[in-house]
């Protein structure tokens, strides 16, 4: 559903190796390449992880020669760019197509019908076609996706919502009615309005489900038509061997169905073909363990939207409940929990994650803890059902756009140390850094190219919040999106239990202590209150503290607004901590983990997600490690329930120093509730903020001590970059098309 692109213009001539040409050629006509750049608008294609993810993924496809692209949908206003004012975050629309997209090339040529509502007609023959309802046009725009140093170029297919002229009632218009007369044309328009609209309303769940199967059908009907254009007498059963599904996340879910219904009501052919090629063809990523994120959608809205979906997918649980109580008899007090179709005569429901299992080749989680989670306990039964479905694919990033592009000193520092710049393609070699990482020329060419981004980082934050920050502190950042399980609310109530101890310090006492600027950015969801409240809160505590004198100088909060990919380039090379807290065992991944890791700053993170590989890979001596570990927080939240819970007297004086008004008068209870209680809905402290806070502290007083000593600071440094090597993009797309698409490099002459 997302790609979050970031800028085209610097990563299309970073990969075409002319940004010295092209930066002389701006020059002779009187401009400067950085200015131009800035020009450029990030497309509003996407939010977080997710959608950077995708992305990454495209460069490397298109790095690797691999015959492989990606669709989406061209929303017009994104999620919404973020403002930050008295009140809090506010909302409003992206504008990055306010003028047009140089980049996209509109495919009129490329136009497939996709059908809303109506009903299933039976047919004499007993085959049956959905009719009436609302049909709507998906319109192609192709986006170049090119790859480094390569001759090839591959696409971003990205779907827009049209009405036909046909649909227009002139009648009606010229009677006065206008907005009847264009009430299809308004209805395709909101499809690929906004990224994720709110869905708390019928209206807003409808509109939600519309742009998932917008995307599936039309993308589905344009590899259908690929593959008939070039079929030459090739039968169906060859499909699977020409054409690989990767559903990201469940938001695609709705393929399955769909890809279903193409093959047998609109090419003839029967259920057990079809479902053969389905599931050769379909294969699912799960990219989350967090129960609101597994999508359940109401079987009274599928019904009213895709009745012929609905058949099919009726039958697709009928048959699987059908196979397990042939076959796994032992497995019948499973089939409940099972099953897709949840018939709570309360809440009937499709559940997603489900259909994905029960109907794709292989599934695979993104981290080896993930993956081992999903094994063990979210997708368990399944496993035992089909023991080798489940792979792991360990995510990664681009060191195009991560590193070469967006940090140029720190690069041009590693080419000239590994005596070459194929590290850009194979990342491995970055470990021959190690060998240097003791070496005094080495750590000060480092240290000059780190100073030298957070000069740059300086001057964006004062140009953007009008912060003055010093690049000789400490620059401690955490950027994603904001949401509970992240903790960010940990962060700054570390923070504020900082201030107040500066407060009580002497003079000199604070001159002793390691001078920090805490940096935090990410959306909250308009519709998710608390995180709004955390961005608030943060807000307000940058507030007091930036304009303390008594302690200015060793603490600045920061909250960066409006954050993206743009602003992440600045940020990940000017950092030299990172933060990456979440609660144990909740976060599948993470990709900004690498980022920071591969331009050499450290990390202060739990056991969760990639930060486990990462610190196997960087050394344990290089990761500031604290908190509970996965296994134990079941045990720490039934305790909890119980009652059992003693909350840390420094976790207490950070919540009472917020209650007792010092950073304004807002109400912050209702924040501070969900910490505390021991059950209940939005208490009891799920995440474990609570639990996590000693340790918590304990690791900042180890980063503190670390960064007083420079040289060491350096090496760890170093060896965060030299370590990083097993995390790029290349090698997850290298395993995906190996061992899950079966593809081959398709390399242009």
């Amino acid at each position: 559903m997302e790609f979050l692109q970031g800028r085209t213009l610097t990563n299309a001539i970073g990969s075409l190796d002319i940004q010295n040409a092209y930066a002389d050629a701006l020059n002779n006509l009187g401009h400067v390449l950085e200015e131009i750049a800035e020009q450029e608008k990030d497309a509003a294609l996407g939010n977080g992880g997710l959608g950077r993810l995708a992305s990454c993924f495209l460069d490397s496809m298109a790095t690797l020669n691999l015959p492989a692209w990606g669709y989406g949908l061209r929303y017009r206003y994104g999620l919404f760019k973020q403002k930050i004012t008295k009140q809090g975050q506010e909302e409003v629309a992206e504008d990055w197509l306010e003028k047009f997209s140089p980049w996209e090339v509109v495919r009129h040529d490329v136009v497939f019908p996709v059908r809303f509502f109506g009903s299933v007609m039976v047919n004499p023959n007993g085959t049956r076609k959905w009719v009436g309802g609302e049909v709507v046009q998906a319109v192609a725009y192709d986006i170049p996706i090119p790859g480094y140093k390569t001759k090839n170029t591959i696409s971003l297919r990205l779907w827009d919502a049209k009405a036909s002229a046909e649909d227009f009632n002139l009648f009606q218009f010229n009677d006065g009615q206008y907005e009847s007369a264009a009430q299809l044309h308004s209805r395709a328009q909101q499809i690929c309005a906004v990224l994720y609209p709110g869905d708390s309303t019928e209206e807003g769940k409808l509109l939600r489900l519309k742009q998932q199967f917008f995307l599936c059908s039309a993308s589905l009907q344009d590899m259908i038509l690929r593959f008939k254009e070039r079929k030459s007498g090739r039968q169906w059963s060859e499909f699977p061997s020409k054409v690989a599904v990767q559903l990201n996340d469940t938001h695609p879910t709705l393929a399955i169905p769909e890809l279903m219904r193409l093959l047998m009501d609109e090419e003839g052919l029967g259920w057990d073909e079809a479902w053969d090629i389905t599931t050769r063809t379909v294969a699912y990523t799960n990219h989350t363990v967090l129960p609101e994120a597994l999508e359940k959608w109401s079987q009274a809205v599928m019904w009213k939207l895709l009745p012929r979906h609905m058949e099919i997918i009726e039958e697709i649980d009928k048959r699987f409940i059908a196979m397990v109580r042939s076959t796994r008899s032992d497995l019948e007090s499973k089939i409940p929990s099972m099953c897709i179709l949840d018939n709570n005569p309360k809440k009937p429901v499709v559940r997603m994650a489900n259909l994905c299992v029960v109907s794709a080749h292989t599934v695979n989680g993104v981290a080896q803890l993930h993956s081992d989670i999903l094994k063990a306990d979210l997708f368990a039964d399944y496993v035992s059902l089909w023991p080798n479905k489940l792979q792991n694919k360990t995510n990664g990033i681009t060191p195009r756009r991560w590193l070469r592009f967006c940090n140029p000193e720190l690069s041009k520092i590693i080419t000239k140390w590994l005596k070459t710049d194929q590290w850009v393609t194979n990342l491995d070699l970055l470990v021959g850094l190690r060998q240097f990482a003791d070496n005094t020329e080495l750590q000060a060419e480092w240290e000059s190219a780190k100073m030298a981004s957070k000069k740059h980082l300086a001057d964006y934050i004062w140009r953007v919040t009008g912060v003055t920050i010093d690049p000789n502190s400490l620059f401690d950042i955490q950027v994603k999106r904001i949401h509970e399980y992240k903790r960010q609310l940990l962060n700054i109530l570390g923070a504020i239990y900082r201030y107040k101890k500066l407060k009580e310090m002497s003079p000199q006492e604070r001159k002793k202590t390691t001078p920090r600027t805490i940096m935090i950015g990410g959306k909250a969801f308009a519709t998710y209150t608390n995180a709004k409240r955390i961005v608030k809160l943060v807000n307000d505590v940058g507030e007091v503290v930036n304009t303390d004198p008594e302690v200015n100088s060793y603490l600045k909060v920061v909250f960066v607004p409006n954050y993206n990919v743009s602003v992440a380039e600045l940020l990940i090379p000017g950092s030299e901590l990172s933060q990456h807290i979440s609660t144990a065992g909740m976060e599948a991944s993470g990709t900004s983990n690498m980022k920071f890791s591969l331009n050499g700053c450290l990390i202060i993170g739990t056991l969760d997600g990639a930060n486990v590989e990462i610190r196997q890979e960087i050394g344990e001596e290089n990761f500031f490690l604290f908190g509970a570990v996965a296994e134990q927080v079941p045990k720490l939240r039934k305790e909890r329930e119980d009652g059992l819970f003693k909350p840390d007297p420094r976790f207490e004086e950070a919540k009472q120093f917020i209650r007792s008004g010092a950073f304004g008068s807002y109400d912050y209870n209702p924040l501070l509730d969900s910490l505390e209680g021991n059950t209940g809905y939005g208490r009891g402290d799920y995440f474990l903020v609570g639990y996590d806070f000693p340790s918590y502290l304990e690791a900042q007083d180890r980063v503190d001590q670390a960064y007083k000593d420079q040289k060491k600071w350096l090496k760890m440094s170093i060896l965060s970059t030299a370590g990083s090597g097993k995390f790029s993009s290349d090698r997850t797309i290298a395993q995906y098309a190996k061992e899950i698409w079966n593809i081959t490099e398709c390399r242009t002459s």
